[in-house]
């Protein structure tokens, strides 16, 4: 990579379909200087998320959307590479909204330092980062299940739904994950330790979790929407929790998003439904990051990351978030 030539990932048009081959340009536009209370960092690695599609609508969300012409909105990881900062210097890491870029000038302030002795950098991009505490959160908070309890994650081999099922098997919680084809029900089962893993494309899913889940599920964490929405809602049990985490089956028509067909269940086993992000918590992150880094430390937990190399590689890796292409927490190495 040419550092004097910092590339650029812009958003150039709203996507009317999930594969964006053609959403995407990119520019080699030079750097302004550092100013006070800016740093000038070198992207290490960019995290690759599902919530992008709803930053690129041009809609009513928990963020406003990317401006056309905009640096494409990331969570990305860097060195520090000059600094007008207090307390940064040259050296240091940082996190936080770096953008689809190499290089960039950003403020400090919205940035924050991270502790490499912990894990690597890329590390506070899955399970040491807003990945890990969204299954966190989402979780035990949200969620809130009891040891013995029946846990169904969906999308259970990706990012966020791999750590909640480790999650939820820690905490002694009965654990049904839900993925697609047989060599990610395999790593579910064997590397994650979920109890029951199904494949949703080998048979129709309400028919696996109701052999499965016999006596109903107390907690759904559902990271997909759609059918398997609404399979759950037909077994959820009375005073049972569902987990709006995401929405990935609904996210090629952001126009014509579907709700759940089944909902009255929640009438009928007077059950809750919730969604949540990550801005519902951001004062209790230590509190996560401590968990995550002892499960880790112990052997409890695992994170597992899908690595694609080259900035240019963005839009194809964008379109392997819908087609199921990743394994794990999806990232651009630069």
């Amino acid at each position: 990579m040419d550092h004097a030539s910092p590339i650029q990932c812009r958003l150039q048009r709203y996507p009317t379909r999930l594969d964006g081959a053609d959403v995407f340009a990119f520019s080699r536009d030079p750097l302004s200087r550092v100013g006070p209370g800016e740093v000038r960092i070198r992207m290490s690695h960019i995290s690759v998320d599902p919530g992008m599609r709803g930053w690129m609508t041009p809609k009513r969300s928990y963020m406003p959307p990317v401006k056309l012409g905009e640096v494409m909105r990331a969570f990305g990881v860097g060195e520090v590479v000059e600094s007008q900062a207090d307390g940064v210097s040259p050296g240091d890491w940082m996190t936080g909204f770096t953008g689809v870029q190499t290089e960039a000038v950003l403020r400090a302030q919205g940035l924050r330092k991270i502790d490499t002795r912990w894990g690597a950098p890329r590390d506070y991009l899955s399970g040491l980062g807003m990945t890990g505490y969204t299954a966190y959160f989402g979780l035990l908070n949200v969620g809130a299940p009891g040891a013995s309890e029946t846990v169904v994650i969906s999308a259970a081999a990706g990012a966020v739904g791999s750590i909640a099922t480790q999650i939820a098997r820690i905490k002694g919680c009965h654990v049904i994950g839900i993925a697609g084809g047989p060599h990610k029900q395999d790593f579910v089962l064997n590397q994650l330790k979920a109890h029951t893993a199904l494949d949703y494309k080998a048979a129709p899913i309400a028919e696996q979790l109701r052999a499965a889940a016999p006596n109903g599920i107390d907690v759904y964490f559902d990271n997909v929407g759609g059918e398997t929405l609404d399979a759950a809602l037909g077994l959820i049990k009375r005073h049972g929790r569902i987990v709006l985490c995401g929405g990935i089956s609904q996210y090629g028509d952001m126009d014509g998003v579907r709700g759940p067909s089944n909902y009255l269940q929640l009438v009928a086993q007077s059950a809750r439904m919730q969604g949540f992000t990550m801005r519902d918590y951001l004062d209790r992150i230590p509190e996560a990051f401590a968990a995550l880094v002892q499960w880790r430390a112990s052997g409890e937990i695992i994170f597992r990351e899908h690595i694609v190399k080259g900035i240019e590689r963005f839009p194809e890796a964008f379109a392997m978030l819908f087609s199921g292409g990743n394994e794990g927490k999806l990232l651009i190495e630069i």
